[in-house]
């Protein structure tokens, strides 16, 4: 691991002890998710933009040039408690995406990514990866070790 001056858990939530190692690392991912929310929101707020919003342009992104629904929205997002169709409304009226009644089957919404939408993408491009939220803090082994860990939390 690297070097580094950073807080511990027990320093940044002034408390010095915990239940079990489990309650500590429960507590330091949950902290640590707050976090990065927080650093993210700040990294896209001179885009006007949010976390949700920005998952849908990139599920979109991958999707183009073929529409998306708004179930397939849902089942693709990072954040499974966000309202996707919410979330699609403010993005037609910022312009980046449009919506319109799917031919085939009346009673979908088909969801594009404009030309505008794809442009925020690209301008956002250096951001993305969450290299600006401190995970370049990380050698390459240490978040592929990270990724494996949180991958084996969620395997229940």
């Amino acid at each position: 691991m690297k070097d580094l001056d950073c807080m511990k858990i027990e320093e940044e939530i002034k408390q010095k002890t915990f239940k079990s190692a489990y309650h500590k690392a429960f507590i330091n991912v949950m902290y640590t998710s707050g976090w990065l929310q927080q650093q993210q929101a700040a990294i896209f707020k001179p885009y006007s933009i949010t976390l949700p919003q920005y998952n849908i342009l990139r599920i979109l992104r991958g999707q183009h040039p073929q529409p998306a629904t708004v179930s397939l929205l849902i089942e693709r997002m990072l954040d499974k408690t966000s309202n996707a169709s919410r979330i699609v409304d403010k993005l037609e009226v910022k312009g980046l995406v449009t919506r319109k009644q799917c031919p085939a089957d009346r009673r979908t919404v088909d969801v594009l990514i404009t030309d505008k939408g794809l442009g925020l993408l690209k301008e956002m491009e250096t951001i993305e990866g969450g290299e600006a939220t401190g995970i370049k803090n990380l050698t390459e082994e240490e978040a592929i070790t990270l990724s494996d860990l949180l991958d084996k939390i969620r395997n229940k």
